[in-house]
This record gives structure tokens, sequence and C-alpha cells, in this order.
């Protein structure tokens, strides 16, 4: 199941509670947050090879693969999304495997709202601590300040979009990023942006940059090269 909120942050939910799961996803598409929903285990390796998230709430105890395994996978396959584990197994040793297996964050049930709200929002700090500056062929992005530098002069002409796009490209280097990720990490900025303007504010930036900045596969999507 997949939902999309105005924000830029996407999380994926993995929960196969219902009313659980219901009642956190409207809580953070309240927040702005970007969801996708999963409510069993086997489909979370499918969703993370072709989306990207900028972090994972998961469940332990879930038909068809235990969080434990997924999370175990995940660092095995040298994935670094933050991972909140949300689960009832609120015993110490519980807490110690799945912080040992890599999970960034321990919440267990019941918990309150604020909560998750405020352990999501150190998570995201964190994560925005180590890439809060960005780099591309000859270029340099500083997203707190909201700045471009390019061979060395900074960029003051870049759209709000534009710049959305290009910190989205630039987060994810080396990976291709899809047109719909793109479309939602805009949709904050103007609800009505649709793929074809995507591809205008990607010929915009490669006139900006140069046109071997921004890789296309087609039917797959777009990025910058890693090296």
């Amino acid at each position: 199941m997949q939902f999309r909120g105005g924000g830029n942050l996407r999380i994926l939910l993995v929960e196969d509670d219902h009313f659980l799961g219901d009642s956190v996803l409207k809580a953070l598409l309240a927040e702005n947050y970007t969801v996708d929903w999963l409510t069993e285990g086997r489909a979370v390796s499918t969703a993370l090879i072709s989306e990207n998230y900028d972090l994972v709430i998961l469940d332990n105890r879930l038909p068809g693969k235990s969080g434990l395994d997924i999370l175990r996978e995940l660092r095995e396959a040298k994935q670094d999304v933050p991972v909140l584990m949300l689960t009832a197994c609120d015993a110490l040793e519980d807490k110690i495997r799945g912080l040992d297996a890599g999970a960034d964050d321990y919440l267990t049930k019941p918990f309150e709202m604020l909560e998750l709200f405020a352990r999501v929002r150190s998570l995201m700090r964190r994560r925005g601590d180590r890439s809060a500056k960005l780099a591309g062929k000859h270029l340099e992005m500083d997203v707190a300040e909201r700045k471009v530098v390019f061979h060395g002069e900074c960029v003051d002409d870049l759209t709000a979009k534009e710049f959305a796009i290009l910190e989205i490209l630039l987060r994810n280097k080396g990976r291709f990023v899809t047109k719909h990720r793109l479309l939602e990490g805009c949709s904050s900025w103007d609800s009505d942006i649709t793929p074809n303007t995507i591809e205008v504010y990607i010929s915009r930036l490669r006139k900006r940059f140069g046109s071997e900045l921004i890789e296309t596969l087609r039917g797959v999507g777009y990025r910058v090269q890693a090296g």
C-alpha cells in the first residue's frame, strides 16, 4: 500500500497489525511524511531494492519473514537506511538482539505517537548531519544553507523544485531514482507537477551543470554518477 504525503522524507512502514498500522500511517501522513505501508515481511526486500527510503519503521513479528531477518539482510547488503524497530518484544534480550542486528533505535508497544515522532525526528537529524553536504561532478550542495557551488562559484538562480530534484539525486548518488520518486520529492512545492515537468527540470539542470552530470536510463530513472 502506498500513500503520498507532501513531504520530501519517505518512510517505509512495515506492520502487520492493521489497526496499529493504519493509526501510525495516518499520524505520519498528518506530519507531512510520504509513507509506504507493507504488512508482509517478504515484500520488504523488493520494496527496498525498487525505491529509496529515508527511514524504515519495522515490526519484528511479521508473516513471511521476521523483522530481525530483514534487518540482518539489510546490513549484510551494506544498506545504511535508518531502521526503527517497532515491536511488542520488550525484554532486554530482545532489544539487544535488535540493536546488535543493526537497528538504529527501538520502540516497544504500546507507545505514544508523540514519542514515535520524536524518535523519527532524531533519526532524521542524525542522517541529515551525515549528509548535509552533498557533492557531484564539480558541484557541491550545502543542504542546511540551501547553497549550491559549481566550479567554485555560488549558484543562486535554482528554483525550489530544481533544488529539491538535485538534492534527491545527490543523496542517491550512484543509484537510479525513479521519476515517481522525484515527483513525490517535489509534491510539497507544487501539487500540479507532472512527469513531463520532471523532464523539463532535469533538462534545466543539465543545461546549468553540464549534460554529463545526470544520466538517464529509459524506463528506470535518473542518477548522478558515483565517481
